[in-house]
């Protein structure tokens, strides 16, 4: 399955790029696709404990199946000001 990945804020000036595409195995999890990400963009992984991830409109955890058509996004944690 493939899934296209946005990056948000600082996590998108450390990756380099806006958004890229990842293909995985059917029944691949959350976590699957970062360790995907982290392969691609090294300089993420240092971020990994604060790292949220939105697959559509919803905040999921790692262990969340990703399902065919997810659009999946990776942002620091929310900041207030």
């Amino acid at each position: 399955m493939k899934f296209h990945v946005r990056f948000y804020s600082q996590l998108r000036d450390l990756a380099g790029t806006h958004e890229t595409d990842v293909d995985l195995n059917n029944g691949a999890a959350v976590l699957d696709l970062l360790e995907n990400i982290y392969a691609k963009f090294p300089a993420l992984r240092s971020h990994d404990r604060n790292i949220l991830i939105g697959a559509g409109v919803d905040f999921v955890d790692r262990k969340y199946k990703l399902k065919p058509g997810d659009e999946i996004s990776i942002m620091p944690p929310v900041q207030g000001g």
